[in-house]
């Protein structure tokens, strides 16, 4: 089959996790199912400029051909955010012509990859769109819904109450959920979507495990000992890094006697409180990732907005139970289907797991053995490929 991805960002270089999730996805489509795979994208590395920083044109990466298309605007941050702070606030009466402004602002506004798609209609036999968010999507899969396959990545949050989406919705040929949670929102959300072929809820993306974990190089290269829980993904206030800095320190005054760390992983778009126990190491490659991981004693995910984790599964793989907020439905919804993390609300009980975790040593090492095996029954490559091969092959029979 001859399949087009498209999403806003993509590339090796581009830290996020729908966009880094689109990647993998395309590259096991064609290595494993053996797929002509193609991606529509955009030049932007940054998702908050959407500055054209990669070459317009074809080339080629990791045997998927990428086709980038410059954006027209880059945006203006203060001004977004203003524009945010109306039209997201719930009650305030904008109109459709209002919330399609908010999403060319929102960007990246790139017409000519639109253009694209529509030129492009009976050259695929599919084309799959990652995340609703973006103008990408929004602006692109009209242009070839009959052959749509949408990858949502939905969860709670203000845009997606947008009235905007209600009709975007309806378009696809089909949907392919991440996790049963977010099957369920879209459902409860855009009545209607239940009636579209999809795969069940049973999605996501397979987890490997390089061959060379070093959790002992690791922390000898950075300078910790074996007492630090780790964070790994963008640190910034969608991702709820303040609370977590909030809660970490008022753990530590509560424990004064403690030598626990923080460890944070991912690119800075906050401040980060200059503390000895708090080690931002800023972007770090594959093998450190997985090595810290395995270094830690578990790892913490404090967003309330995920409609997967990558790293949450990644964490599971390597034997590590995590931490998550219960207030995110996916994240509590891992735990409880894999027994293998504890959920939170509020300090108290944030403290309450940190404490069980550090001193049940037992029950963590069973934590973990759970972690591996749900990776290793639901989030292998070759089962996720056939998912989504049949799926395909149902919306080309309809």
């Amino acid at each position: 089959m001859k399949i087009c991805f498209v999403v806003q960002r993509y590339g090796l270089e581009v830290n996020g996790g729908a966009e880094a999730y689109a990647r993998e996805v395309a590259e096991h489509m064609a290595s494993i199912g053996g797929h002509e795979v193609h991606c529509a994208t955009t030049c932007a590395i940054d998702y908050q400029t959407w500055k054209n920083e990669y070459p317009e044109g074809s080339t080629e990466l990791n045997g998927v051909t990428v086709h980038r298309f410059k954006s027209i605007s880059e945006r203006d941050t203060e001004k977004f955010n203003q524009l945010c702070g109306r039209i997201l606030v719930p009650g305030n009466n904008v109109t459709i012509e209002e919330e399609e402004d908010w999403m060319r602002k929102q960007g990246p506004e790139c017409p000519a990859l639109c253009d694209w798609l529509e030129a492009n209609h009976d050259n695929y036999d599919v084309f799959i769109f990652v995340c609703y968010l973006y103008y990408t999507t929004y602006f692109g899969l009209p242009k070839v819904a009959d052959k749509a396959i949408f990858i949502p990545t939905a969860h709670e949050e203000a845009p997606i109450h947008l009235k905007i989406f209600e009709n975007m919705f309806k378009l696809p040929a089909a949907f392919y959920y991440n996790t049963v949670e977010e099957l369920e929102l879209t459902h409860k959300l855009f009545p209607g979507t239940e009636k579209k072929p999809d795969n069940y809820g049973k999605g996501g993306v397979g987890v490997e495990v390089p061959a060379n974990v070093d959790p002992e190089g690791f922390k000898a290269k950075f300078g910790l000992d074996d007492n630090f829980i780790l964070y790994v993904g963008r640190i910034d206030e969608n991702k709820c890094c303040p609370e977590l800095f909030k809660y970490f320190a008022e753990y530590k005054k509560r424990h004064a006697d403690s030598d626990l760390k923080l460890v944070l992983m991912g690119k800075e778009m906050i401040e980060v409180p200059k503390r000895d126990d708090i080690i931002s190491l800023g972007f770090v490659s594959e093998e450190d990732k997985f090595s810290g991981i395995k270094a830690s004693k578990f790892f913490i995910l404090p967003s309330k907005y995920e409609s997967l984790s990558i790293v949450v599964l990644e964490s599971m793989a390597m034997n590590k139970p995590v931490l998550v907020s219960a207030d995110c439905p996916v994240l509590q919804g891992h735990c409880k289907r894999s027994n293998a993390g504890l959920y939170y609300h509020g300090y108290f009980e944030f403290e309450g797991c940190v404490d069980y975790l550090l001193t049940h040593e037992d029950i963590v090492q069973g934590m973990g053995e759970n972690g591996k095996k749900y990776v290793d029954s639901d989030y292998s490559w070759e089962e996720l490929v056939r998912g989504y091969e049949n799926l395909i092959g149902r919306v080309l029979e309809g």
